[in-house]
């Protein structure tokens, strides 16, 4: 029996230890947090599970809250160019199934036991480069899911491959009492593009305090988040986050002008650094270890591809780990299942780019054709929005005006 180490006790790490499991090798998982711990600690950025990735969950029987979460099957999109209150455009469409968020805290607890009750073998410790070099003596694979700290470090970054890298500050708060979405319907996400204030999510959740929503603003061009005081208390931070809002996106605000905070540790601010990093890190005996997910690809928060990435990676390297049966996991092998992941991870990059850049100037004029043809023709906003579950479409109409054109022909063709 083959056996296995993973670091770090994340989406990707417990999905790919809990496929490996199902699939009888010997799984050995390192995490510096116990469960009771992670349920304990603050917020993580908000994440939405796809219906791709929600499936992979299924088939490995860790759709614990399918009863409930908010069914997530409808994504509005408002787009606000600068000095105005009223969107450009919005563009509302479906998911191919439905997404979840779940806090964090909840699903990464939940699955850290399950592991353990399986057989898993947790162990609750920090880890060292030094623990690294002779845990790679001692199991036939060690993946490393922690990308930040000494273990980071171990992954140099990759300037020959894509990146849509550049730092951006996030302010998030957890908060009930939402008004409906009267178009909708509740469970729907709204995402404003606004030139000014920065990017908007409104996403609903299910916390362990039950359902609520996400409200989080990605800092633009501005800098407004990162200019706000660095010690403010959970309730100014909130206040803060309403009044952007209320300036910039009323309709926003109008939603969310009489939430509250879920409890005092409802809200964050953070920097966050995307960047895309080198799959292998070498320790100093010469020992290697493999790097997954956001370790080694991490994107722009409001392309919301943190769990894509994560879910779809793991996948990805368990059916790498089963096809190369018992031959050595040698360089050659670790860096030909980062090439396999990348096929989609290139393109998921390409979208994240689209989200960062697309107030660096005025709006592509490609990019205005399909709003506006995504306000008349219902397949066309749809076809958006199933994009966020699966990047690499979007190279087939979208990323190139040529193909974005003759995309929308055809469509305007098949409606007359």
């Amino acid at each position: 029996m083959r056996k296995i180490l993973i670091v770090g006790a994340g989406q990707s790490g417990l999905q790919l230890a809990h496929g490996l499991l199902s699939h009888d090798y010997d799984v050995t998982l390192i995490t510096g947090q116990s469960s009771t711990e992670i349920r304990t600690g603050r917020p993580s950025i908000t994440q939405l599970t796809y219906p791709t990735v929600l499936g992979y969950e299924r088939e490995l029987n860790l759709d614990f809250w399918r009863d409930n979460a908010p069914q997530i099957g409808k994504v509005k999109l408002d787009v606000y160019p600068s000095g105005v209150t009223e969107p450009m455009a919005s563009v509302s469409g479906a998911f191919d199934g439905h997404a979840v968020s779940i806090d964090r805290r909840v699903k990464m607890a939940d699955w850290l036991e399950y592991f353990e009750d399986r057989g898993g073998k947790v162990v609750i410790n920090g880890v060292t480069v030094g623990d690294l070099d002779y845990f790679t003596r001692m199991f036939d694979l060690v993946i490393v899911a922690v990308g930040y700290g000494e273990l980071g470090a171990l992954f140099d970054p990759d300037p020959g491959r894509f990146s849509a890298a550049r730092s951006r500050v996030l302010a998030q708060a957890l908060v009930y009492d939402v008004e409906d979405d009267q178009q909708g319907g509740d469970e729907s996400v709204w995402g404003g593009l606004t030139a000014d204030a920065g990017s908007i999510m409104l996403v609903p959740m299910l916390t362990s305090q039950g359902p609520c929503h996400s409200v989080f603003i990605i800092e633009g061009r501005d800098e407004i988040i990162d200019n706000w005081p660095d010690k403010l208390g959970a309730e100014d931070l909130w206040l803060r986050m309403q009044g952007l809002l209320r300036q910039h996106a009323p309709a926003y605000y109008e939603r969310v002008r009489n939430a509250s905070l879920v409890d005092g540790r409802s809200v964050t601010r953070e920097m966050v650094n995307p960047q895309v990093r080198k799959p292998v890190g070498v320790l100093p005996s010469g020992g290697q270890v493999l790097g997954i997910a956001d370790v080694v690809i991490s994107s722009d928060p409001f392309a919301l591809q943190g769990w894509n990435h994560s879910g779809r990676c793991a996948s990805d390297y368990l059916g790498s780990i089963l096809r190369h049966g018992d031959q050595p996991f040698d360089r050659s092998a670790l860096e030909g299942m980062f090439e396999s992941y990348w096929q989609y991870g290139f393109p998921a990059e390409q979208w994240a780019a689209t989200c960062a850049t697309f107030w660096d100037g005025e709006p592509a004029p490609h990019f205005q054709d399909v709003f506006g043809a995504a306000t008349q023709y219902q397949e066309v906003a749809d076809r958006w929005v199933r994009g966020w579950d699966y990047p690499p479409d979007y190279q087939s109409w979208l990323f190139e005006p040529d193909l974005t054109r003759k995309y929308l022909a055809e469509v305007a063709q098949r409606q007359s």
